[in-house]
């Protein structure tokens, strides 16, 4: 196939302020190629990982590309090459980091990615592997918002040879990464896997059943969301979870529970499902837990109380933001901090059980501190007319698409 569907971007929000991410392989130049076809007039970034010497030359000739196209093009360099643990995972994660800040800096409000059908099977290959679930194994997202920035794929349904052929009928030319044939890495290894047909496994056929168990994923976030509407309240910073939390099919306890987990402990990644399904047991028999940074209480007249674990919780910081999640607001006097309010400071509290709120949950609220003197802790009602302390992520209850990608 020379020819690629005229309506191939057609999916594409469109918007003035556009990037594309462009590494200088063969799909995301086939996507830098057919957006100018298309008319757009994005601007294009590299990001140059460090990892291999020829890099950096690669990013430039990106440029060269680019500029003959009448567009502007930036070079974005990663700093972390010593990352130990899993290079890849560290390298996607710096480099989605990198390209939001650029594209925010530069007023743009939406980046497009060159994923395609092939990237969807390599994945689902590699979760399965893994043990993964329904939202594991569920495609891609063709958008989502992250970073301030709208997310785009809008060449998931193509595969990877399908916009080979059509750069090479055109005498486009494209970077092969050497490390796309080095079997160290397990996406490499689920490539090699779909190309020898393996048990009859065929790439357009696993990103098809992806794409069902995306509306499968939909459905039980649905019902999600009708739980957390009827079972989790929000209150200073906490989640209170009524009796009937148990009464919801096991599914969906388990996707509260990871919603619960990742607003309270703000992650890149939700716990996995054993920990979750360990976490759940625990709690079925009445005892206190702890996973990722949140703390679970069985309370009176409720089945639950989530709340965020204090040793988890940032130190002081001299900023109005803290722990990722709370900011006060209210005169800041030169050398304030803003952390924990804790024992010592609930201690100077005299009115704090007027709050109605757990001591717990005010613990780990935040104050405003000075060489050791508390000056506020709006939560607990000290000062309060003067502060405020406002939560960064107001909870919403419904599932945090950031993950979905």
């Amino acid at each position: 196939m020379t020819d690629l569907p005229a309506s191939l971007l057609a999916g594409l929000h469109q918007t003035a302020a556009l990037g594309l991410a462009v590494s200088g392989g063969g799909d995301s130049i086939a996507l830098l190629h057919l957006a100018v076809a298309a008319g757009l007039q994005p601007s294009v970034v590299t990001v140059d990982h460090g990892l291999r010497p020829e890099a950096a030359a690669e990013a430039e000739a990106v440029g060269r590309i680019a500029a003959r196209l009448g567009l502007p093009h930036q070079v974005l360099r990663w700093q972390g090459t010593t990352h130990a643990g899993n290079l890849q995972d560290a390298a996607r994660r710096a480099r989605r980091r990198l390209m939001a800040e650029w594209a925010v800096g530069q007023g743009l409000s939406s980046l497009v990615l060159a994923h395609t059908r092939d990237d969807v099977a390599e994945t689902f290959l590699m979760r399965l592997a893994r043990g993964a679930g329904v939202d594991g194994l569920a495609a891609m997202a063709s958008f989502w918002t992250e970073g301030g920035i709208l997310w785009q794929r809008p060449m998931l349904g193509m595969g990877r040879q399908e916009l080979r052929n059509w750069l090479q009928a055109r005498n486009l030319t494209w970077v092969e990464d050497p490390s796309n044939e080095n079997p160290r890495f397990d996406r490499v290894r689920m490539r090699k896997a779909l190309a020898s047909g393996a048990l009859g496994l065929r790439g357009d056929r696993l990103a098809e059943v992806a794409a069902h168990l995306a509306e499968a994923r939909a459905a039980l976030d649905a019902l999600a969301d009708d739980w957390s509407a009827r079972t989790l309240t929000e209150e200073a910073g906490s989640l209170r979870i009524a009796p009937d939390f148990w009464r919801a099919p096991v599914e969906t306890r388990r996707r509260l529970i990871q919603r619960v987990v990742l607003w309270i402990a703000p992650s890149d990644y939700a716990p996995r499902g054993a920990q979750i399904s360990q976490l759940l047991d625990r709690l079925s028999q009445g005892h206190a837990a702890t996973l990722a940074g949140c703390r679970f209480l069985p309370a009176e007249g409720e089945a639950l109380r989530a709340l965020r674990e204090a040793r988890a919780a940032q130190a002081p910081v001299p900023g109005p933001v803290w722990d990722g999640r709370w900011k006060i607001l209210g005169p800041w006097p030169e050398g304030a901090e803003i952390g924990p309010l804790g024992a010592l400071g609930l201690a100077q509290v005299a009115g704090w059980r007027a709050t109605g709120l757990p001591r717990p949950v005010l613990l780990v609220s935040p104050a405003l501190w000075r060489g050791g003197r508390l000056i506020a802790a709006p939560l607990a009602g000290f000062a309060a007319d003067a502060y405020s302390a406002i939560p960064l992520y107001p909870w919403i209850g419904r599932k945090n698409t950031t993950l979905s990608h």
